[in-house]
């Protein structure tokens, strides 16, 4: 379900803890919209400046809640995903590191909603390999059974990993991210090696997940998502993997033959 946080933004766009008022019902442990707007604000959601109000506008003109809402049916459909909230606002345009990253566009996904944030884009298949990373995060959240605590450092690679070949089987390689073509074979065998191999167990509650994950206190950035897409992208060299099966497959089968 594409929520029309477009009618929310038409009033309220200035007043961010009113928009996330709305959000409340959807964060059963946060009582507090502005501790919600700071979260998500982390993730690319805007700043109500002027800037952002203009890019509002041209998502509002050209119709971004259709287009989105014409993606979700189609991977539903595709995958027999499940019907969730998805919240779409505009991203800030003022966090350079995401504006690069993502190219103008970024995602959140839990396992029973889905947060898009976005400027308007040229190309078409921009948006849908966004759309595409993140809902197959939801239908694997679902598939795998898994609490947002119990994930491993070993899950939340294997996670970015199969998105972001699913984006590459839908749209293209081109589309997929700049990380997944960054670092060579062997820098990422070196990482497993050294940083990697004795930590996969960790839990997000361990500040050494999100480093490695997301390439943070020093390592190369996002060098958790790259080594996550070559794990998969051995693991399907193998034969014997399906668009489906990528929801299933335990995290732990990903690496028995792996070769690094």
């Amino acid at each position: 379900m594409i929520v029309r946080t477009d009618k929310w933004l038409e009033t309220d766009f200035a007043n961010t803890k009113k928009v996330c008022e709305n959000l409340l019902g959807h964060f059963q442990e946060a009582d507090d919209p502005q501790k919600i707007y700071s979260y998500l604000k982390n993730f690319g959601m805007y700043k109500p400046d002027r800037r952002n109000k203009r890019v509002f506008e041209k998502l509002k003109a050209e119709g971004y809640w259709k287009r989105t809402e014409e993606l979700f049916n189609k991977y539903k459909q595709k995958w027999n995903g499940p019907d969730i909230p998805i919240f779409i606002f505009p991203m800030d345009q003022s966090n350079a590191r995401l504006m690069k990253e993502g190219k103008g566009k970024s995602g959140l996904s839990f396992i029973d909603k889905m947060f898009i944030f976005l400027t308007p884009v040229d190309d078409e298949k921009e948006m849908e390999a966004l759309f595409i990373h993140e809902y197959h995060h939801v239908c694997r959240m679902q598939a795998q059974k898994k609490k947002p605590e119990e994930y491993t450092l070993l899950d939340s690679i294997i996670l970015e990993g199969l998105a972001e070949h699913t984006v590459a089987e839908n749209c293209g390689e081109n589309y997929t991210g700049d990380w997944s073509r960054r670092y060579s074979t062997s820098i990422l065998a070196d990482f497993w090696k050294k940083e990697v191999k004795n930590k996969l167990f960790i839990t997000r509650e361990d500040r050494q997940h999100d480093e490695i994950l997301f390439g943070l206190a020093g390592k190369p950035r996002l060098l958790g998502y790259a080594i996550g897409y070559e794990i998969v992208k051995q693991f399907k060299q193998k034969g014997n993997f399906t668009e489906k099966a990528s929801f299933k497959i335990p995290s732990c089968e990903f690496t028995k033959l792996l070769k690094f």
